[in-house]
C-alpha cells in the first residue's frame, strides 16, 4: 500500500509540475518541484533522526558526522 501511495504522490505531483509548466513556464516548475522535492526529503531526515534516537542511537551533527568518517 505504501508503495502504491509513493507512486500515486509522484505522478500527481508531476501532473501537478506539468500544469504548472504551461501555465508559469519551466522555471516555475522546477521552483516547485525543488520545493516539494527538499520538503520530502527533510521529513524523510526528520523521521530517520526520530527513529535512531528511539533505538538510543547518539545523533551527530554535520561537523561531527564528517570528522568522524574523515579520520
Amino acid at each position: 500500500m505504501k508503495k502504491f501511495q509513493r507512486n500515486f504522490f509522484l505522478s500527481v505531483a508531476m501532473l501537478a509540475a506539468t500544469f504548472v509548466g504551461w501555465i508559469k513556464g519551466n522555471e516555475a516548475k522546477q521552483k516547485l518541484v525543488y520545493k516539494w522535492r527538499t520538503n520530502y526529503e527533510e521529513k524523510r531526515e526528520l523521521a530517520k533522526k526520530r527513529i535512531a534516537s528511539r533505538q538510543g542511537q547518539v545523533q551527530l551533527d554535520d561537523i561531527e558526522w564528517q570528522s568522524f568518517h574523515n579520520s
